[in-house]
């Protein structure tokens, strides 16, 4: 299952690409969130499943949480990278994701009780900066300086969502999960709508790339998730890091003949090093 989350995510930079050649970058993003919302909202109701309400005890700290999920972890990052992949290719964006561990080093240590910056977490930061300062700053390449800081701004918003949801009371994950894609749509929408107005009839392409963002990386990805962590743990699952750039490497490459420069191969390298020295000893042979 590890490895199929892997794929579905690593194929969301494809689903993208192949959804702009009919929706606008905000549209799409505003589209994918509604569609996994309406999915995982009908799977609660099944389940019988249910976030707090306002007037509970934890109610009103829980929906905080959503609120900042629904903003960091789906509206925010969504957009920028649909955005940002109207200029860098689908395997670029996807090697940035990489960088989301190493961003949560020095956010947890501010902000999670017992993830103090160790040494070792701190070599591996300074190793996957390196990478970053590589894959934003050199000349080579697709895309503009612009936008490839759009996709790190991205990956940025997924670490600060990823602490958001750490520090969030106990809350049912498929529950928490169909609230903030809710509120997410709830900004989404209208802010499409605002931005790039009704869109028209799109071609098969596009929409079968909106399609696949909604029902797999965005709604199912999340059932597998739950799944995974409650078997696993949560230490195994963040072994995806490592599998998403890859896939979207090798996915733009087979389906869109993508190639990116060495360089850039590079700095997924120097990131993916930073990820592994981070890691404790036992993470990294026995999570």
């Amino acid at each position: 299952m590890l490895f199929a989350l892997g794929l579905i995510w690593g194929g969301s930079f494809l689903g993208v690409e192949l959804a702009l050649t009919g929706f606008g970058p905000v549209t799409l993003a505003a589209s994918r969130i509604a569609l996994a919302a309406v999915l995982l909202w009908i799977l609660v109701r099944w389940r019988g499943d249910a976030v707090p309400r306002l007037s509970d005890p934890k109610g009103p700290r829980i929906w905080l949480h959503l609120v900042i999920f629904a903003l960091f972890t789906n509206a925010v990052p969504f957009a920028l990278l649909s955005w940002a992949q109207g200029s860098v290719t689908s395997g670029f964006a996807g090697i940035t994701m990489a960088v989301v561990p190493l961003l949560v080093l020095p956010l947890a240590h501010l902000m999670v009780p017992g993830e103090q910056m160790t040494r070792r977490k701190l070599a591996g930061f300074l190793i996957g900066f390196v990478g970053v300062v590589v894959l934003i700053g050199l000349p080579e390449g697709s895309g503009s300086n612009l936008a490839r800081l759009a996709c790190v701004a991205a990956s940025c918003c997924y670490a600060i969502g990823s602490i958001n949801t750490r520090l969030c009371p106990p809350v049912g994950l498929v529950a928490y999960s169909a609230a903030g894609l809710g509120l997410a749509a709830a900004i989404m929408i209208p802010a499409a709508l605002l931005i790039e107005g009704v869109p028209s009839v799109p071609d098969a392409t596009a929409l079968g790339g909106v399609l696949y963002l909604g029902l797999f990386p965005t709604a199912l990805a999340t059932v597998m998730l739950v799944s995974v962590t409650r078997s696993a743990g949560p230490s195994f699952l963040s072994l995806v890091n490592y599998q998403v750039p890859v896939w979207a490497v090798i996915l733009g490459a087979a389906v869109l003949g993508e190639r990116l420069p060495a360089a850039f191969l590079g700095a997924l390298a120097l990131i993916v090093g930073g990820m592994l020295v981070s890691r404790p000893k036992l993470q990294r042979i026995r999570p």
